[in-house]
């Protein structure tokens, strides 16, 4: 049974004044700045260094284990830790009791200082352990991010936005580790999927709007805060490796053009974004240093800090520093790219010389502490970061009350209008690629489930009996060894020769409309002159797929990203440059751009 700790009247309670007293907080009204300093001047050196420390959790049971992952509890209760990204979310009732008993713990200590819960995006399809979670926690499911883009429509995206918000504060997560502001200049990269696209323009303009969305015009009670991420732009990826493994340690400039993958996160500082991740990779060429993003003094302190004045938070990428064990299955590497011969003492100095708030996923304050008593960092260095985190905690309300209502979490997660919306998105983020909806009363259907077929009609086991053949499939992408490679699809973006064979012969057999998720930009050259009907999709169920390809609902969605013509296209092309590979079989923002 978890309680809340509230007053008789119904008012949470917490230790306002550090005096205890456990007045409430609606008898103090004091400016942000204020109580930042009030309570700054009441905390000791370990309780800084804890809040200066993201970690990991995973809601569990009452002996504060989640199978082999700690729920958390204990990091509050012995290290003094306030916040949290969420690893797994389940229903929204339990996600809100769970919420309601971490703040339990939390008012129990000293300060009383509240948790804040985070989470990657939880709203789309993608299940990757260390990028994104969707299909979990009841919530109302658009499309990726990447389709967000392909409806070109920031009004759609920040309507999404807010209903993401909503469900995100009723079950008690108050920051969202997202948007990605990188650039989909590397057609290969993997996280293509989490981005706004190829386009400068059309990220910035959805950046804007999903960031406006999720925190409204400013940072408030009402607010999910944002962590815009990975500073100064993570789509340059030496030939499209990703930066969670060393082949993809390198971001890489060929084309000479850093100064343009700023261009959306000059969007997210003009919209308010509360916090910045930098990069886990090396920004060749960006500063004196060849060092990842979240140890380069000249990319925060200089670049972020210096030229465009950010005074939020920023929180480096997760286990950037320790890495991370996940017991009995598998022990992860730090990404500690250009700074792996140095002691991880020195590792965190370096960090905090940089600029950096906030060490994402680590959980032992003695890593800050140590760099104190050592004398390279004073604690005047950890006051400043700790005047940015408090502040946050003020701004988004959490002082005033933490708890959420688990009956009102249960209703608004996952409501027929959410779902409904998220739907809507889907639909128009759908892509007329090539061809023509079809008519079709026999269908083959592969990728889709045989029962959603069959209210549309017949569904035949063979495809020569059929009228419309209807292939969902997956863009391609290379199997990688590893625990955590097979979740990344990295890799060649051609289909192998025997399967480029089958789905010929499929549609050979009968008219095929091939539906192709992409999650990175498929070359579709072998497949585009068999098909009958060529749809590009970033995450939309079954039944709005047939409803496009059977023709009863439009596709107004336009390509987020050039489709390559080859792959030798693509190995020709500069990392960091956009629309650079020569002659695309289709180009971006088609079939707009007719």
């Amino acid at each position: 049974m978890l309680t809340l700790l509230r007053h008789t009247d119904g008012t949470p309670f917490r230790d306002l004044n550090h005096n205890g007293t456990m007045e409430p907080y609606e008898d103090r009204r004091l400016p942000v700045e204020e109580r930042v300093e009030d309570l700054l001047g009441r905390m000791t050196l370990a309780e800084k260094a804890a809040l200066m420390l993201h970690g990991r959790m995973i809601p569990g049971g009452p002996d504060g284990q989640a199978g082999p992952f700690p729920t958390g509890a204990h990091l509050i209760a012995e290290h003094g830790l306030t916040a949290f990204a969420m690893m797994a979310v389940p229903d929204a009732r339990t996600m809100a009791l769970w919420n309601n008993h971490v703040q339990d713990l939390a008012a129990a200590e000293r300060l009383g200082i509240p948790v804040t819960l985070a989470s990657d995006p939880r709203h789309g399809t993608s299940a990757n352990p260390l990028t994104a979670a969707g299909g979990g926690g009841g919530f109302s499911l658009g499309p990726e991010p990447i389709g967000l883009a392909a409806t070109d429509d920031p009004g759609l995206v920040r309507e999404y936005a807010e209903l993401i918000g909503r469900e995100l504060r009723a079950v008690g997560i108050r920051l969202a580790i997202h948007p990605m502001a990188d650039l989909a200049t590397e057609p290969r990269w993997p996280r293509i999927s989490g981005t706004f696209g190829e386009d400068a323009d059309r990220a910035c303009r959805m950046i804007a709007a999903y960031l406006r969305g999720l925190q409204g015009e400013r940072i408030g009670p009402d607010s999910v805060a944002c962590m815009t991420k990975h500073f100064p732009g993570g789509g340059p990826q030496f030939r499209g490796e990703d930066s969670h493994f060393a082949a993809g340690r390198r971001l890489v400039y060929p084309g000479g053009a850093f100064e343009h993958h700023l261009r959306p996160f000059e969007a997210a500082f003009e919209a308010g974004t509360a916090q910045i991740m930098p990069a886990y990779a090396i920004p060749s060429g960006a500063g004196p240093a060849e060092v990842g993003a979240n140890f380069n003094h000249a990319v925060i302190t200089g670049l972020l800090r210096g030229r465009y004045g950010f005074d939020g938070v920023v929180c480096t990428d997760f286990n950037a520093i320790t890495g991370m064990d996940v017991p009995g299955l598998v022990t992860l590497p730090p990404r500690n790219w250009g700074v792996e011969e140095l002691s991880v003492t020195e590792q965190v100095v370096l960090t905090l010389d940089a600029g950096a708030d906030q060490l994402g996923g680590e959980t032992d304050p003695e890593l800050i502490l140590a760099t104190v008593r050592s004398g390279a960092v004073s604690e005047a260095r950890l006051d400043e970061s700790v005047r940015r985190l408090l502040r946050d905690k003020f701004r988004l309300g959490l002082f005033d009350d933490p708890y959420v209502d688990p009956d009102a979490a249960a209703e608004l997660v996952g409501a027929p209008a959410g779902r409904e919306l998220g739907r809507r998105v889907q639909a128009r983020s759908l892509v007329h690629i090539a061809g023509a909806p079809r008519t079709g009363t026999r269908l083959h259907v592969e990728g889709v489930d045989p029962a959603v077929a069959a209210r549309y009609g017949t569904v035949v086991e063979r495809p020569e009996d059929a009228d419309l053949v209807v292939v969902r499939i997956a863009a391609p992408h290379e199997t990688r060894d590893g625990f955590l490679e097979r979740f990344f699809h990295s890799g060649s973006l051609e289909y192998p020769p025997e399967e480029v064979a089958r789905l010929r012969a499929l549609a050979a057999a009968a008219p095929t409309a091939f539906v192709v998720h992409l999650d990175r930009p498929a070359v579709l050259t072998p497949l585009a002159p068999h098909a009958a009907l060529l749809i590009g999709e970033f995450g939309a169920t079954d039944d709005l797929v047939l409803d496009a390809v059977l023709g009863r609902t439009p596709m107004s969605g336009v390509l987020p990203f050039d489709l390559p013509r080859s792959d030798a296209a693509v190995e020709a092309a500069r990392e960091d440059v956009p629309f650079d590979t020569r002659d695309p079989l289709f180009r971006c923002s088609h079939p707009a751009a007719g």
